[in-house]
């Protein structure tokens, strides 16, 4: 078992590309960490320098408290999984899995001895016989597991095993995946762009962006308070309804957040009143899941948002309303490359690097209640766009309305996210 430190950690590509950002994360003995981003952001680059096969620009990597950088793959006590397999075609199952074990010298007697329990164990010990191409997708991907299992590392590397599967055997592999790795109590890192199977699958996720950090933290924690606005937008489906809202404060009253022609209204004695009151005259994005839209009938009042049905989506088990509020939606891009290009009267702005007010006022850096109002994010959250939101409202299954049907949705105030523009979370004492 292997304890992983990150520290720092950079690595650009000889043409320039900055593929890993400073990045610095620590893994403890036993646990099961997830890298979650769509492809590019960096996560498998991760993986290869951990495992030695690329060396970072900048950094350094600590297995068990011992830097490793000057360590040979070989020397580092760790398997890696890949995507494709990397099966020897010409050897049978019982080889493949083996072959780690001869290259150590091991005793055919104790090899044999081993690469049948690990088989036994992977439900695979009926075909050690067999040649890869012979398998089908799954159980190539147990002989792969099988052929790391068998080294007894300390630290498992996954690069998105599970990527070239089928959704039914992705679940079922799933399960095994996770139980397998508990029971050996082995470290592991997996590298996924599925958030079912990060949320799945992890101990913590650690989200990445075109090479940067965005949030560390267990599921319930990245789901439910996401750090910045780019892993709002990038977890849930469906994905959160991020409005864009100015702010007005009614001091010892409430704070009123106005979308459009409609507002909500933040109690006072809400602790996270008087981190968002700071935001005073300006304009934030209010997060809200659809779980925390609930249809009401029109004639209630309080915390309720009113609009017309735009269109619906039906998925068997619940249908999805998409509500027209008069409101204005602001969709991050989940790559964000290259730089966004002005649309008429300043629509189009950049969150992140940039920092560049919402409202049009010129460049000034934002703030969350953990850091002061002039200093610069770190974080890069992607370009952003705006457009008329569409409210994703979840109901009941083949409901009896129908596009331009108008509908009243209740909102949970305790369930609302707010992110100033500079992508950071506007809350207190919120992890």
């Amino acid at each position: 078992m292997s304890t992983v430190l990150l520290k720092d950690v950079t690595k650009v590509w000889p043409d320039g590309t900055v593929a890993v950002d400073h990045v610095s994360l620590d893994v403890t003995d036993g646990e099961f960490l997830v890298l979650l981003g769509p492809s590019g952001c960096g996560k498998s680059t991760i993986l290869r320098m951990i495992a030695g096969l690329e060396d970072p620009s900048e950094g350094d990597i600590l297995l068990n408290g011992d830097p490793v950088l000057e360590l040979a793959p070989r020397d580092r006590s760790i398997a890696m999984v890949f995507q494709d397999f990397a099966l020897y075609p010409h050897m049978t199952v019982g080889d493949n899995i083996g072959f780690p074990l001869r290259l150590s010298g091991m005793e055919p007697g104790n090899r044999i001895e081993r690469v049948g329990d690990v088989a036994s164990a992977l439900g695979i010990g009926d075909v050690l016989g067999r040649k890869p191409s012979q398998l089908s997708g799954g159980q190539r991907q147990r002989v792969a597991m099988g052929r790391a299992i068998v080294r007894r590392p300390g630290l498992f590397l996954m690069d998105e095993p599970l990527s070239n599967l089928d959704s039914g055997l992705r679940a079922e592999l799933r399960a095994e995946i996770t139980g397998l790795t508990r029971e050996l109590g082995v470290t592991t890192m997996y590298v996924t762009h599925d958030q079912a199977e990060a949320l799945t699958m992890a101990d913590r996720v650690a989200i990445m962006r075109k090479g940067v950090l965005q949030d560390v933290g267990t599921p319930t924690e990245v789901y439910g308070r996401p750090a910045t606005l780019y892993v709002a937008a990038f977890l849930g489906s469906p994905r959160m309804n991020l409005l864009e809202a100015s702010v007005y404060v009614h001091l010892d009253q409430y704070v009123a957040l106005n979308f459009g022609e409609q507002a909500l209204y933040l109690p006072w004695t809400d602790i996270r009143a008087r981190a968002v009151a700071h935001y005073h005259g300006e304009r934030i994005v209010v997060g809200m899941r659809a779980e925390a839209l609930t249809p009401v009938a029109p004639e209630v009042q309080g915390d309720v948002l009113r609009g017309r049905i735009r269109f619906l989506e039906h998925h068997g088990h619940e249908s999805l309303a998409f509500l027209d509020i008069g409101a204005t939606a602001i969709v991050v891009d989940e790559m964000g490359t290259g730089k966004p290009e002005a649309e008429q009267g300043g629509a189009l702005r950049r969150f992140g690097s940039t920092l560049q007010k919402l409202t049009g006022r010129g460049n000034s850096n934002g703030a969350t209640a953990t850091q002061p109002r002039d200093e610069r994010s770190v974080l890069d959250p992607g370009r952003h766009h705006r457009r008329p939101a569409e409210l994703a409202v979840r109901l009941a299954p083949y409901p009896a309305v129908s596009p331009g049907h108008p509908l009243a949705v209740a909102v949970r105030m305790d369930m609302l996210h707010f992110f100033a523009e500079s992508g950071g979370r506007i809350d207190v004492g919120w992890r």
